[in-house]
C-alpha cells in the first residue's frame, strides 16, 4: 500500500494538467527543500497566488523561476 500511494504522489507532482502547485509539490519540482522554497515565495523570487487562504504556485512559476537562474550572472565568491 505504501508502494502505491508513493507511485501516486510521484504521479500527482508531475501531471501536466496542474496548473496551480502547492509549495511542497514546487519545492519536490525543483529538488529543495519545503522551507527553501517558501522563503524564495515570500522573497518574491518565485511568483504564488492565494486562492482563498491557501498559498500557491502556478506550473509555469517553477520553470520560469529556473531560467531566472540560469541567465544570472555568477556570484563573486
Amino acid at each position: 500500500m505504501a508502494e502505491a500511494r508513493a507511485a501516486a504522489t510521484v504521479l500527482e507532482s508531475h501531471d501536466p494538467s496542474l496548473m496551480l502547485l502547492t509549495v511542497e509539490e514546487a519545492a519536490r519540482r525543483l529538488r529543495i527543500g519545503r522551507t527553501t522554497c517558501f522563503r524564495l515565495v515570500l522573497a518574491g523570487e518565485i511568483e504564488s497566488v492565494t486562492v482563498g487562504r491557501l498559498r500557491r504556485i502556478p506550473a509555469d512559476a517553477v520553470p520560469a523561476y529556473v531560467a531566472k537562474l540560469r541567465h544570472r550572472p555568477a556570484e563573486a565568491a
